[in-house]
């Protein structure tokens, strides 16, 4: 039988085979073989598992339910070739996470931080191409539906105007699809790569759609940084706030703009849903199905369609 930390590493190789990342769970089991080595204990029990999944002692619930999650899903992977392992319980540090509710824009909310990434200054001649670069990468997030890690990570190569379409590459669970585009958007992007070209010719700069001032991959925490600013200047949020609207919120939109234009033709939105899945990356529908219970205009429109039908009966 090999041992808990080789159990680990075969693990690991064999969820990355199947499309998943594994960089937290890697950390984390790695961190409790280390906790089992240096208590000499070969084999999972539920009293180690709890014991390593509660540090540190100030931590918040939420983090040792995730700690002790990680345990038991490779636990149960485990015991199918060390009948000795105990399988903690998910009862014993229950926690249910509160799901961030989405904030749906506006048409006009749209349009104003758009507006408002155009007008961006820039002290440097280096800076030019910055404005569009937030307008273009907004706008995409908007209409297309994409994880902002998504669009950060587009190449070049990954936009094709002519197909109107979108290759998605490594997305979440290490899944590749296709987003169709719509042809305003081409337009807006074609203009984009267009400026783009131009400001770095005959200069070195990444494949990336996206680029910083320097060149390479945009930064996650200056994108962040640029959206909250832009929000405190158009009043989507004020001057002192830590919490508001998030771009990932722009997902939402898309996704529940969707569904309700689904329902203002009369169709089953539950029938789009497959489809909607699909275009989110998402690996369940259930994952999809949270958008019908997300915006109350979609909750109106299903009650609309409701009293059609009741109306329409004898």
């Amino acid at each position: 039988m090999n041992t808990l930390r080789e159990a680990v590493h075969d693990y690991i190789d064999m969820r990355r085979s199947l499309g998943f990342k594994m960089n937290d769970a890697r950390r984390g089991l790695l961190a409790f073989v280390a906790f089992m080595e240096s208590r000499q204990a070969p084999f999972i029990t539920v009293e180690m598992a709890l014991a390593w999944a509660q540090q540190p002692a100030n931590a918040q619930p939420a983090y040792w339910a995730s700690r002790l999650t990680c345990v038991r899903v490779f636990a149960r992977h485990r015991k199918a070739t060390d009948p000795r392992t105990e399988i903690p319980s998910p009862a014993l540090l229950p926690f249910r996470p509160k799901r961030a509710r989405p904030y749906l824009y506006s048409d006009e909310e749209i349009r104003n931080l758009l507006q408002a990434a155009l007008d961006m200054p820039y002290a440097y001649e280096r800076g030019a191409l910055r404005p569009w670069i937030y307008h273009c990468l907004f706008g995409l997030l908007a209409v297309s539906g994409l994880r902002v890690g998504e669009a950060r990570n587009l190449e070049l190569r990954d936009v094709d105007l002519d197909a109107a379409v979108l290759t998605v590459r490594g997305a979440k669970f290490g899944r590749d699809r296709l987003v169709p585009l719509h042809g305003t958007t081409c337009e807006v992007l074609a203009d984009y790569v267009a400026r783009r070209g131009r400001h770095w010719q005959d200069r070195p700069v990444s494949d990336f759609l996206f680029v910083s001032s320097w060149g390479n991959r945009l930064d996650k925490a200056d994108i962040t940084r640029t959206f909250h600013k832009l929000s405190r200047r158009i009043g989507l949020r004020g001057e002192t706030d830590s919490h508001g609207p998030r771009l990932h919120d722009l997902r939402h939109r898309f996704a529940t703009t969707a569904l309700v234009n689904c329902c203002r033709r009369d169709q089953d939105p539950e029938r789009l849903l497959p489809v909607l899945s699909t275009w989110l990356g998402h690996v369940k529908v259930q994952d999809t199905q949270y958008y019908l219970e997300a915006s109350p205009e979609l909750m109106r429109e299903a009650v609309r369609r409701l009293e059609s039908r009741w109306e329409d009966r004898p």
